[in-house]
């Protein structure tokens, strides 16, 4: 990478805006009068803002939800709603809540969030956080006591997922409905569609009053105007500044960080040509990450290497070298649809490079790019044969085995690959099952090793993202995993 900043569990940038952000008042009255904050998301609404889907991190991010846990400077699960937890046995623990109030007024209660986590629990399709794990949350005194059916030894770091956030029961009349519903420092109080949302301070926020007045959310999926809307002082926080527009922006305002995403071609093995792994293998060894990094991320990237790139910095010791790939075949112009999105600008790029190897390889390569909201429902449907996306690996539970659960398991619920092999299943399995952290890591990497000698997923670059912030602007929450934006302590 053109600057590298390598981290890992140890060097994790906070992401608890209570416990972490510095919050609360600040002086001569800041929390009293702060002026409202003004941020372009890059990835409008797709899901009704429901909590379940990808939809998720955009509410964490402008600190709207929260669940029982969250992540700590190191990785871990650190208190949230719930103030502390004993496992009672393999399958049981007890979290014992916080005094925290409702953005509705109503109390955080046992039954209150023990029905939220049953809620989420009963989603189609299930959330990330949860592939492959089924518990059940009861009411005890001043506690949850979850239940799984086999034994989850990151259970606290599980919950701490945006996709297992807490509302109120008002939220789960007709859906779940985070508008004034949630317990976060800012209170989402209008949506306008997918152009834009409205937040205003929540006063009663267990973890002290935010600094800032409120939020106004622009969704704005051309990079070039989230880059030009920072350039002109529109916004004050602008993300996923695309990197040809780096170079044109106050290197003042550039703030830049390294995450556990990656970007990857996704090959459809369920239906269409690439059901055939001998082809998949064609595809595979057509690719040139390394021209995907040099040409298109200008150095803010590094090659791929796996599904964890160098940010988690565990990984590139204890990697496993694929097995069992099939031999390639010659694709003989073998029609194939290879589909991205616009809102990273960088990716209709990469698969613009990508059409170029494959057809130099011998394949018929039609490009199909959309915005993603346009695009995730028929991607998940397998109505392309490739697709490529960036994925952040450690973004939805913050432990290794939930993006291959979640990504590359029969059951998966984000599984854009349509892969379903009994050995990757098997391996993931066997990974959810070990507690020590490095065991658990090393068969992480078994299970990747497996997942990769299927073809079904070609890593091609693991990178950084670029933040423009403005210059008198503080405490912006930047984050490898990207579950954190702004927080108590973000204020102009």
């Amino acid at each position: 990478m053109r600057r590298r900043h390598l981290l890992g569990s140890l060097l994790l940038t906070p992401v608890l805006t209570a416990c972490f952000a510095s919050g609360g008042e600040g002086p001569e009255g800041t929390a009293s009068d702060g002026s409202r904050l003004r941020v372009a998301l890059a990835f409008p609404p797709t899901e009704n803002l429901s909590p379940y889907g990808a939809d998720a991190t955009l509410l964490s991010r402008l600190g709207v939800t929260e669940g029982l846990t969250a992540l700590d400077a190191n990785g871990a699960a650190a208190p949230a709603l719930a103030e502390s937890w004993r496992r009672e046995n393999d399958r049981t623990w007890l979290f014992t809540l916080r005094e925290a109030t409702f953005q509705d007024g109503s109390g955080v209660t046992p039954a209150a969030v023990a029905a939220a986590l049953t809620h989420a629990t009963e989603a189609k399709p299930a959330p990330a956080a949860l592939s492959g794990v089924t518990l059940t949350a009861k009411a005890q005194s001043a506690a949850v006591r979850i239940t799984t059916t086999k034994p989850d030894p990151v259970l606290p770091l599980r919950l701490s997922s945006p996709s297992l956030a807490v509302l109120s029961p008002k939220a789960y009349q007709d859906g779940a409905d985070p508008v004034g519903t949630a317990t976060g420092p800012f209170e989402l109080t209008k949506v306008n569609g997918s152009a834009s949302a409205t937040l205003d301070r929540f006063d009663d926020y267990w973890g002290g009053r935010a600094q800032a007045s409120g939020i106004d959310a622009r969704f704005i999926a051309d990079g070039t105007a989230r880059a030009n809307a920072v350039r002109t002082g529109q916004v004050d926080i602008a993300e996923a500044i695309p990197v040809a527009q780096a170079a044109t922006l106050d290197q003042a305002t550039l703030k830049e960080t390294a995450t556990t995403r990656t970007t990857s071609l996704q090959l459809n093995t369920r239906s269409g040509p690439f059901k055939d792994p001998k082809l998949r293998a064609a595809a595979r060894e057509a690719v040139d990450s390394s021209a995907v990094v040099k040409g298109v991320f200008e150095g803010y990237a590094d090659p791929g290497a796996g599904i964890y790139g160098p940010a988690v910095t565990w990984a590139e010791g204890k990697r496993v070298p694929p097995t069992g790939r099939a031999r390639a075949t010659k694709p003989n112009g073998t029609a194939v649809t290879l589909a991205t999105y616009d809102n990273r600008p960088e990716l209709p790029e990469v698969a613009q490079v990508l059409q170029q190897q494959l057809q130099k390889a011998g394949f018929k390569v039609t490009l199909e790019v959309r915005e993603y909201s346009r695009l995730e429902s028929d991607a998940l449907d397998g109505k392309f044969d490739a697709f490529i996306g960036a994925r952040n690996s450690l973004v939805d539970t913050g432990d290794p085995v939930g993006v291959l659960a979640s990504d590359y398991t029969c059951d998966g619920g984000y599984n854009l690959a349509r892969l379903c092999d009994k050995r990757v299943d098997r391996a993931v399995a066997e990974t959810g099952a070990v507690a020590d952290t490095g065991e658990r890591q090393d068969a992480a990497m078994r299970a990747e090793a497996a997942i990769l000698g299927t073809d079904a997923v070609v890593p091609l670059a693991h990178q950084g993202i670029i933040v423009g912030v403005a210059t008198d602007l503080r405490g912006v929450l930047l984050d490898p995993y990207e579950r954190t934006l702004v927080g108590t302590g973000t204020r102009r």
